[in-house]
């Protein structure tokens, strides 16, 4: 089995992969080197693969190299199964590198438009020829409720619902709040696959993060959810290692 980890800001992603398919999927609030000594013991792991956007524990690191035939700790260095054409691959995040990757093992020759909605929302493009070709990082729907908040004197902290309804205009401040942050987001989306089609490319959508169900309730068609894009695209890149290294 392979072992993949994905720490984000506020929670960490683990999931076994057998054969390529996520065969148990965790979630941890707080993940330290004995969630990683349990993990071992529970289940026949021989390779791993950590992504973080912070600094994961010491701990947890020396662990996982001791216990794994093949460990890997993902950074800007780690051989990739597609191509890193931004400028400032050091600065890229982990996490949209690995979403690529996820979209383009799921969707392989096709141009990929990758949108993860989590703290932040990033929209990623991925070429044909698996090129990664740069994106764009906006507020999450979080941070947009947060800062009406903070940065006005009356306006109150609205939370919203995956499944919620928004209307078109709000009959009152929370809906208008509601409804101007998931709508705003919503469009922001749309103004994104508007533009890819008037430049007359062909593109597949792939939509995931802990908010995707905003984005997914909200536009019906030529989208694909996928919650773990993110754990899909680090499994193929510990894979590619094993294979190259």
């Amino acid at each position: 089995m392979n072992l993949c980890i994905d720490q984000g800001n506020s929670r960490t992603k683990v999931a076994l992969f057998k054969d390529g398919v996520i065969v148990k999927n965790l979630l941890y609030r707080s993940f330290t080197s004995v969630d990683v000594e349990r993990l071992f013991s529970l289940y026949p792991i021989t390779n791993s693969i950590v992504s973080s956007v912070a600094n994961m524990e010491p701990a947890v690191i020396n662990a996982l190299n001791r216990l794994s035939k093949r460990f890997v700790l993902f950074d800007h260095f780690t051989p990739l199964p597609i191509a890193n054409c931004y400028q400032t691959p050091d600065t890229l995040g982990h996490d949209r590198i690995a979403a690529a990757v996820g979209a383009a093992h799921l969707c392989p020759n096709t141009n990929l438009l990758i949108i993860d909605a989590g703290s932040a929302v990033t929209y990623d493009f991925l070429s044909s020829e698996h090129g990664y070709l740069g994106g764009n990082i906006a507020p999450g729907i979080k941070m947009r409720l947060t800062a009406l908040n903070q940065m006005t004197k009356r306006l109150p902290k609205v939370e919203i619902e995956p499944d919620a309804l928004t209307p078109l205009f709000g009959k009152n401040t929370k809906e208008a709040i509601a409804a101007g942050v998931v709508r705003g987001l919503v469009f922001e989306v749309k103004g994104y696959m508007r533009q890819l089609k008037d430049q007359k490319i062909t593109f597949t959508t792939y939509v995931t993060g802990g908010h995707a169900p905003y984005i997914l309730n909200a536009i019906k068609k030529n989208v694909i959810g996928e919650p773990h894009l993110v754990l899909i695209g680090l499994n193929k890149i510990l894979e590619y290692n094993n294979t190259v290294i």
